[in-house]
């Protein structure tokens, strides 16, 4: 088992990795030119990594992702098209964790959440940050 990817018109739209996926070792589901990497990371006792750190490199990111790793609580994630058409809804439980790679999406809460969410800063601000957009919600 590995990550549920969600495409529409050859485009990818997230990734979700759901808590019941296992792996033996490390992997990551994203291509490694992805400005957002998601993956697993796995290794067996004994295993020690040594001190380390990132060398600085400059990156330009175009395309913010967003990834939730759910602690406890349901929701649904609701993505659509560039246009406003619903493409799918994806029930996320405690231990499921998605990236929201392209397109427009939407949350909602179906019982009391709390997740982990990661993406590339800075924050800009809300008025800065989000776009509000309507859309059809029939598939």
């Amino acid at each position: 088992m590995t990550a549920e990817v969600i495409t529409y018109g050859g485009i990818k739209y997230a990734e979700v990795i759901r808590a019941g996926v296992r792996v033996n070792k490390t992997q990551f589901f994203s291509p490694p030119e992805s400005s957002f990497q998601f993956g697993l990371l796995a290794h067996e006792s004994g295993f020690s990594e040594p001190p380390h750190y990132h060398k600085p490199f400059p990156r330009e990111v175009t395309d913010l992702q967003q990834m939730f790793v759910m602690q406890r609580g349901r929701v649904v994630v609701e993505l659509y098209s560039d246009d406003g058409n619903l493409v799918r809804e994806i029930e996320l439980g405690p231990g499921d964790a998605i990236v929201l790679i392209h397109g427009i999406h939407a949350l909602r809460v179906l019982e009391d959440f709390q997740a982990v969410s990661v993406k590339q800063g800075p924050f800009l601000g809300t008025e800065n940050d989000k776009v509000n957009v309507t859309v059809k919600k029939n598939v």
